[in-house]
């Protein structure tokens, strides 16, 4: 039997700033509907690495493949097909929710029509139908600026969902939002991920290892600009915990020269 393709795959990605490591030699590969988790302590390059992913920062070694093109290589409308969630939300506060959420359609329209923001019937549906998706239909006339932070989240969200993406990038999506909020915002990314109706993967770095364990259906580990594990989320247990977040990325549990992975079936 042929094996299937992975849908996405960073393959020995490096990036150095004054000739400093941030990231080096990481790689990895996300299947369709796959939820994966990035965790790693606070200079462990996930910045860096999301950075290099959603193609705002150049690799200087490495490759990042979607579905068997580079993605340093997309031009102009090809980039849709990975969209970007922050964790700041970056909407536009003086649109509704619903003009937000078209933007997601900008890739598909002549830039005339997403200038004056004429769509057509059929963009403003999925819109709504994205809305809807995240349980924002309501909301769907109100301001950005009037919604809570998790609704604002959502609206991002549903804009991402818009865009009609195969990849999900979501950089530290809960990391402004209380623990309660945040899990909603998890649960909703994993169950885009788990209906089977777009087969769209999401990456998502998270600084939470229980919310990783708890959404996630894979976890890579970052440390010192490596990975340092690469776990099923079931299997990420404290000895895993260790490999990534030991005293100052060596603990008592980590490999002495950070560069093995620690792999758990």
């Amino acid at each position: 039997m042929t094996p299937t393709r992975s849908l996405f795959e960073v393959r020995g990605a490096g990036k150095a700033f004054n000739g400093v490591a941030a990231i080096e030699n990481v790689g990895f590969a996300v299947q369709r509907g796959e939820f994966v988790a990035v965790l790693g302590p606070s200079g462990a390059g996930k910045t860096t690495l999301f950075r290099c992913l959603a193609g705002l920062t150049s690799m200087d070694s490495g490759a990042a493949i979607l579905e068997g093109r580079d993605v340093a290589s997309f031009r102009g409308r090809e980039r849709r097909h990975i969209a970007v969630v922050f964790q700041q939300f970056n909407l536009v506060n003086r649109l509704s929710a619903l003009q937000n959420v078209l933007a997601g359609r900008l890739g598909y329209v002549p830039a005339w029509r997403g200038w004056l923001r004429r769509f057509s019937r059929a963009d403003v549906l999925l819109a709504l139908q994205c809305l809807e998706r995240v349980g924002l239909l309501p909301q769907a006339a109100q301001r950005a600026d009037t919604l809570s932070g998790g609704q604002q989240q959502r609206v991002a969200i549903a804009r991402a969902l818009a865009q009609q993406p195969d990849l999900i990038i979501a950089d530290e999506p809960v990391a402004s939002l209380d623990p309660r909020i945040g899990a909603g915002i998890l649960e909703l990314l994993r169950s885009i991920c788990h209906s089977g109706d777009d087969g769209i993967a999401v990456i998502c770095s998270l600084h939470q290892p229980h919310f990783a364990r708890q959404f996630a259906d894979r976890v890579v580990g970052m440390a010192g600009g490596r990975i340092v594990v690469d776990s099923v989320a079931t299997a990420f247990d404290e000895r895993a915990l260790q490999y990534v977040y030991g005293r100052d990325n060596d603990g008592p549990t980590a490999p002495a020269n950070g560069i093995q992975t620690l792999a758990l079936a």
